[in-house]
């Protein structure tokens, strides 16, 4: 019988476990809905509408979508305080940081 997952971890060195719980608390901090974004941020609907200058229906509407342009996105980001960056990640290569998509007009 194999040794389960926490008894490997066991053997690992302090260093490597905390570099293990930093990736991961890092691979969960990147996967956020545009709504779990929004509540972290203690906002409702209705401030982030009046903050775009639509209704809070509006914005129900672009949290269920699954696409969408990047300008909205991009705008209902700032509505919400922070920066859209568009990052494209290759094998072998490091991290390019894409520009001129969707910029606010």
């Amino acid at each position: 019988m194999g040794r389960t997952l926490n008894e490997v971890l066991a053997t690992l060195p302090p260093k490597r476990k905390a570099a293990i719980k930093h990736e991961t608390a890092r691979l969960i901090e990147e996967e956020y809905s545009l709504r779990e974004i929004r509540k972290a941020l203690s906002l409702t609907q209705d401030q982030l509408a009046q903050e775009l200058g639509v209704g809070q229906d509006e914005i129900s509407r672009i949290e269920r979508r699954t696409d969408m342009l990047v300008s909205t996105l991009r705008r209902v980001i700032a509505g919400m305080g922070g920066e859209l960056e568009i990052v494209a990640r290759f094998p072998d290569h490091e991290p390019v940081h894409i520009s001129k998509i969707g910029d606010l007009a």
